[in-house]
């Protein structure tokens, strides 16, 4: 095998992986979200729509709901930055930051949540901040994992460049996450209208399991898939 089918093969591999991983977090956010949705009446990773209805609460004077809605976009800010510092500490990125996400979450499952804007609420808004820093590009195409508004986009102007002679087909890429979601967020609704609040356990441990899987996966693939397009892959020593 010459040099370069060797590349062409491991891009290939580098990106199913990749995509493995974009459909298991896209069903962990939508287990997630289900879960909070049913139990804490918000979002817990759909930040437009919480935006939305902060801005409606502030429209008929409910400043107390605008407030626990604005602190969660807050707290969904935060688990981002937080998400990107603690990647940065680890040789394995992703594994090391989807089992800190797992951790989040068990935390989370011990705290009450079905009050609106409870601690337990907050924390798996925080979780779901963090886990949008395990993939953010797969082979320099964007990815969004807990929101699909800006996938189906980007998959919708695929289509359109496609019809227009475009023959590259990434944009197919871009149905990944979404599909991820809807799944999860059907098996969250089953769980937790079954079990309530430790429907999250599960959704801790599937996490958990695919922190584990990352352990297999290369140090510098795991640093591809966190960094972002046209920046260079950090090497550690």
């Amino acid at each position: 095998m010459n040099q370069q089918k060797r590349r062409r093969l491991i891009k290939v591999r580098r990106t199913g992986i990749g995509l493995i991983f974009v459909m298991a977090i896209s069903m962990v956010a939508g287990m997630t979200d289900a879960i909070g949705l049913i139990m804490a009446g918000d979002f817990v990773s759909f930040m437009s729509g919480n935006t939305t209805r902060a801005a409606i609460a502030i429209g008929e004077g409910d400043w107390s709901g605008a407030f626990i809605l604005l602190g969660a976009v807050g707290c969904f800010i935060l688990g981002n930055t937080l998400g990107v510092v603690i990647a940065s500490r680890f040789r394995k990125r992703l594994a090391g930051l989807l089992g800190i996400v797992a951790l989040v979450l068990c935390l989370s499952a011990l705290l009450p949540l079905e009050m609106r804007g409870s601690s337990g609420f907050y924390l798996v808004v925080l979780a779901m901040g963090m886990i949008n820093a395990t993939v953010e590009h797969i082979e320099g195409l964007p990815i969004g994992l807990t929101y699909v508004t800006g996938a189906l986009s980007r998959f919708g102007r695929g289509i359109g460049r496609w019809l227009t002679g475009d023959r590259r087909g990434d944009w197919l890429f871009q149905v990944v996450p979404w599909i991820g979601m809807i799944v999860g967020a059907v098996i969250g609704s089953l769980l937790t209208l079954r079990i309530g609040q430790d429907a999250i356990w599960f959704v801790a441990g599937g996490c958990g399991a695919v922190s584990a899987f990352a352990l297999w996966v290369p140090n510098r693939w795991q640093a591809r898939y966190i960094a972002p397009s046209g920046s260079p892959v950090p090497r550690r020593k």
